[in-house]
């Protein structure tokens, strides 16, 4: 069995004295794993570094094998990572999460594509949070837990939208909110798609989306806590919005 294909390191872990298994986010066969033989050697150990994106051989005896990958650098993020504390804790929430939630040898080709324009924007922190949160919303998407925010579950509506509800992870106006309001979580308008934000209704976007990450997808995997990259990249944000 053999395919080439470029994807997105998302971690490694040793395996031996000189080799590693490596976590790959891949373009057309999902994320994926496979064995780097000499990984620890000074030529490949700065470039299987999270977030690399990488042209892969993959080739094993049968399929469902783990296999061996030979690997190519692409193009490294590990300097706009570096050059700050948000941009590397965005990185590594990204790579956290897509190991987390993604199901093994599954495609998601239009998650990967947004998943690498993402990452592109590493180091343009003007505008990596809200690329961010947008990213997340299409993650919730692609795993069949999106948000419906066109118009109010309850009237039809499509303006006045101030709520979201945690069951259907659909919008309500406050008109149709009724008493059912203190039951409802708030709808920040970023999460309507108008236009820029300050970091502070990001992060009220990124409360949102971490409920129906933590209470909806997080359980559907086993009830397992959400990655603590996360939670500091939002931390992150938050401390820009102070």
């Amino acid at each position: 069995m053999e395919w080439r294909d470029t994807g997105i390191l998302l971690g490694l872990r040793r395996h031996g004295e000189t080799s590693a298994i490596l976590d790959i986010f891949t373009a057309a066969h999902g994320r994926h794993g496979g064995v780097v033989r000499g990984a620890t050697s000074r030529k490949l150990a700065p470039v299987l570094q999270p977030g690399a994106q990488l042209d892969l051989q993959w080739r094993a005896r049968l399929e469902e094998h783990l296999g061996a990958y030979t690997v190519e650098l692409q193009r490294s993020r590990a300097a706009q990572a570096m050059g700050s504390r948000l941009a590397l804790a965005g990185l590594n929430a990204v790579c956290a999460l897509l190991a987390f939630c993604l199901p093994e040898r599954e495609g998601h080709d239009a998650l990967y594509r947004r998943t690498e324009q993402l990452l592109d924007l590493l180091g343009q922190d003007a505008i990596w949070p809200l690329a961010y949160l947008r990213w997340e919303l299409a993650l919730l998407e692609d795993l069949g837990y999106g948000l419906d925010l066109g118009a109010c579950a309850v009237t039809g509506a499509v303006e006045g939208l101030v709520y979201v509800s945690p069951k259907s992870g659909r919008a309500v106006s406050r008109a149709g909110a009724g008493d059912w309001a203190d039951r409802l979580l708030p709808l920040p308008q970023v999460l309507l798609g108008r236009g820029a934000a300050a970091d502070s209704e990001i992060a009220e976007g990124l409360a949102v989306t971490g409920y129906f990450l933590a209470e909806k997808l997080a359980p559907a995997l086993g009830s397992k806590p959400l990655p603590e990259a996360r939670a500091r990249f939002v931390d992150r944000v938050r401390a820009g919005a102070g």
